[in-house]
């Protein structure tokens, strides 16, 4: 990122979204935090996504070798770790996504 990309994001980062206080103010908060978990898991799937694909080249080390188990336990694995990263925070994806929802919803209610 160049320094002008990084001042426009950070200042846009720091200054508030008035669209989504708006939208905020129209969803219940229950809707508020199913959508919230909605996003996170989106943000989880996309993260499975990418972490399955940075390890489907590895091969077994370790006193597993290369079996048919470690493929599975893998796979087991990386779904952990996304769902952990997104509930951490993530890569921002989430926050961008229930952005939209909300945004959404409070259209469909107003």
């Amino acid at each position: 990122m160049n320094s002008i990309t990084t001042y426009l994001h950070t200042a846009q980062a720091s200054r508030p979204d008035a669209l989504l206080n708006d939208a905020l103010k129209k969803v219940s908060p229950e809707t508020q935090k199913t959508l919230r978990g909605k996003a996170q898991d989106f943000e989880a799937l996309f993260l499975n996504s990418m972490f399955s694909q940075m390890t489907s080249g590895i091969k077994g080390e370790g006193p597993f070798g290369d079996t048919p188990g470690t493929g599975v336990w893998r796979s087991m694995l990386t779904e952990q770790y996304s769902k952990s990263f997104a509930k951490s925070g993530g890569v921002g994806i989430s926050n961008d996504v229930f952005r939209t929802l909300i945004l959404q919803q409070a259209a469909s209610a107003g």
